[in-house]
């Protein structure tokens, strides 16, 4: 199914569903996969108002995220099959999964072991690459097979050290789920023949947006039985950075010969005109499947282009605005900001806020990255898996217990010599040569975590809330928040967050189970839950019940949908983004990326850049984004506010010490410059109330310059 935006896509697959399941199919047979916790919830509520959970047929429905159906197929099938290991090494059930901090950290280690500097390694860079491999399913030893020059080479090294440590901690990295689930379905036929027997029918939610593991994983599935029903739209197809293969929707014919191609192209989210505008946009296009976007909500208000002197100017706008909607009626939380780089957010919140407009930042991650949260999620991470180096670090001195960096790097180091975990160094302590008195406070931690863990395979799933809030107060997680806390009040706050980790644990709901299946055990409730956590996107925590303004990247914003949308910052450099402009592929997934962020808004749109945005501490000119011109018009209203700065009248401006206007400095003058040095001024750029110099600097080369705030001496 080809479904343009708002065309009802969740809708299209959750009758589906009831459909199958209505015409005798049981639901625990059928498979159905998306992106996001928050799509997934939203399916399975809908599928359970159509079907009752108690109906006839209806009991172990999967309606799962690609990364938690197979972090389930891996906790299921890991320890029996060396496919879904690494080496000769299988994959135990308890297993970590490291976030993208957890992860760093272990490269960022690995490149030291490997002899190398972070300096020149940086761990981001190699990081994205050992991602790349992973989701062409290649591991380690692969990799180096294929390794064509000197970095991949190194990077091998790297990848290799990184991969014995995740063995070493029985850990898993995000890629590792859809990694390791490929190869299992790929390499073992009787765990593949098993699942193609279990669930013979398959839907996939935003099939545009999968990459090759994730394909693998729904066709492997799939294959035999060709009962697979995928939603998807190649113009939103935004995240080729995160390796997602357009190719994998425009070319389902050829992977299942004879499909039934249905286009979905009615919008029942936006006005025409909005419609208008993103069908004119995502046209210039090459790599896509037609179908005609049309709506019955009527033309509705024209989206605006605006176009201001500066990014404070652009956001003031935006804010007012938005007070105007919300004078007419229209909710703070009906509204959206969304931006093509996260650090556009700065003055968006100064102007959101000076006007007393109640505003979040979308960021999924933000609540479990607070030091106190993470804490309490080590200790429960290290109770469900003994090997999780990364987590016992972070909590062997929390509360703080006397236990010391030397004393730690002397487990470390013995944990390395003899082959072994950290926990069972902790449990030689004495042997390795540390005081008694941090011995006994070693064994104290050792003794907690044996104890909880013990508790895991015994009691039922429903204890999870209890159990995560005994160990809180035991372990002493609220007074440890309190110690690092800067006053009274971060205290409590910091203490209120640590609770709301056992309040989200008692919330806490299984998956369904199959039928005639086993009941869960708390063991199964807390790495469900630590699952969770570790998969939560910034998508999840937009709650469209809180009267606020959301803030978010056009990326997280997909899915979404807001009465009022503004997106900022569509220039040259941000939109398309400065590392798409040599590719004519990159460019096209940039103008869908907007074509995303159009699509967003049902009723107002309002589309701004620049003049002139500070860039690394310097105030540089702009140059509109070509999209506009491509959006530009029937259906849009065009408004050049550039001359309203918000810094002033320039003759106000103080330059160099000296009170200069627009000709203060001439073609020929000698300036020196704090960055770039001496340089001769070649010519002046007037525009509106903002004034700007061509400046060949002896050693910089020329520079542009926006004078008003460039601080130029004059030589002579």
């Amino acid at each position: 199914m080809l479904a343009g935006p708002g065309s009802g896509k969740t809708r299209v697959i959750t009758r589906r569903i009831a459909c199958r399941i209505a015409a005798g199919v049981p639901a625990w047979q059928i498979l159905a996969l998306t992106f996001t916790n928050k799509a997934a919830r939203e399916m399975k509520a809908r599928v359970d108002a159509l079907v009752p959970a108690d109906a006839a047929g209806r009991r172990g429905l999967v309606v799962s995220t690609f990364h938690a159906f197979s972090a389930g197929i891996l906790r299921r099938y890991g320890s029996q099959s060396l496919a879904a290991g690494i080496g000769t090494h299988h994959l135990a059930p308890e297993f970590s999964i490291f976030d993208m901090d957890d992860a760093h950290a272990v490269i960022k280690t690995a490149i030291g072991r490997a002899n190398l500097e972070t300096a020149q390694w940086q761990v981001g860079s190699v990081a994205t690459e050992i991602s790349s491999a992973k989701n062409r399913l290649l591991c380690a030893a692969e990799y180096a097979q294929n390794a064509l020059d000197f970095r991949q080479r190194t990077i091998a090294k790297i990848y290799a050290i990184y991969e014995q440590e995740l063995v070493r901690q029985n850990a898993v990295d995000f890629d590792d789920l859809l990694m390791r689930t490929a190869r299992l379905l790929r390499d073992d036929p009787t765990v593949l023949a098993e699942l193609q027997g279990r669930f013979t029918e398959v839907l996939v939610d935003e099939y545009q947006d999968t990459n090759h593991a994730q394909f693998t994983v729904a066709h492997s599935i799939a294959r035999e039985h060709r009962n697979i029903c995928v939603v998807g739209d190649p113009d939103q197809s935004i995240y080729a950075w995160r390796g997602a293969d357009i190719s994998n929707i425009l070319e389902f014919e050829e992977h299942y010969p004879g499909a039934t191609i249905v286009p979905l192209g009615e919008n029942f989210r936006s006005t025409a005109q909005i419609v208008a505008v993103a069908d004119r946009l995502i046209r210039k296009n090459t790599a896509r499947r037609h179908k005609d976007l049309f709506t019955g909500l009527g033309d509705g208000a024209p989206p605006k282009i605006a176009m201001l002197s500066d990014e404070m100017a652009e956001a003031n706008y935006v804010a007012e605005e938005f007070q105007r909607a919300n004078r007419a009626g229209i909710q703070w939380k009906e509204m959206a900001v969304l931006y093509r780089m996260n650090a556009l957010s700065r003055t968006l919140e100064d102007a959101l806020r000076r006007r007393n407009i109640p505003h979040v930042i979308a960021r999924g991650t933000a609540f479990y990255e607070r030091r106190e949260v993470r804490d309490t999620l080590s200790y429960l991470r290290a109770i469900v898996n003994p090997l999780d180096e990364n987590a016992l670090r972070r909590i062997i001195n929390v509360p703080a217990r006397g236990i010391g960096a030397t004393s730690i790097g002397k487990l470390a180091a013995v944990a390395v010599a003899q082959g072994t975990s950290l926990l069972h160094a902790m449990m030689m302590a004495r042997q390795a040569g540390i005081a008694e008195r941090t011995v006994k406070s070693i064994d104290g931690l050792v003794t907690v975590l044996a104890r909880y863990r013990s508790e895991l395979d015994v009691k039922p799933a429903e204890n999870l809330g209890p159990f995560v809030a005994r160990l809180i107060t035991e372990a002493g997680l609220e007074r440890a928040a309190a110690a690092i806390a800067d006053d009274e009040q971060d205290a409590l706050d910091r203490k209120a967050n640590v609770q709301e980790v056992a309040n989200a644990a008692g919330a806490f709901l299984m998956p369904e189970s199959e039928p005639n299946g086993r009941a869960p055990t708390l063991g199964d409730a807390l790495r469900s839950y630590l699952q969770s956590v570790a998969l939560v996107a910034d998508s999840d925590v937009v709650d469209p019940e809180r009267g606020v303004v959301t803030l978010m990247s056009l990326h997280a914003s997909k899915g979404l949908e807001f009465h009022t949308v503004a997106i900022v910052g569509i220039e040259e450099g941000l939109l398309p983004h400065a590392r798409s402009m040599d590719s004519p592929k990159s460019i096209e997934e940039e103008r869908r990326l907007l074509f995303v962020g159009i699509t967003r808004s049902q009723r107002n749109l309002l589309l701004t850049c620049a003049a002139t945005r500070a860039t690394r501490g310097l105030r540089m000119r702009t140059i509109e984004s070509g999209f506009l011109r491509e959006l530009s018009g029937e259906n849009v209203q065009r408004l050049d506010l550039s001359e309203q700065s918000e810094y002033g009248d320039d003759d106000d401006q103080q330059v160099g010490g000296s009170r200069r206007g627009r000709t203060g400095f001439p073609a020929g003058t000698i300036v020196r410059h704090a960055q770039f040095g001496v340089g001769t001024v070649e010519e002046v750029l007037p525009r509106g109330s903002l004034t700007s110099v061509r400046v060949r600097f002896r050693t910089a080369g020329v520079r542009t310059l926006v004078l008003e705030y460039a601080k130029l001496e004059v030589i002579t």
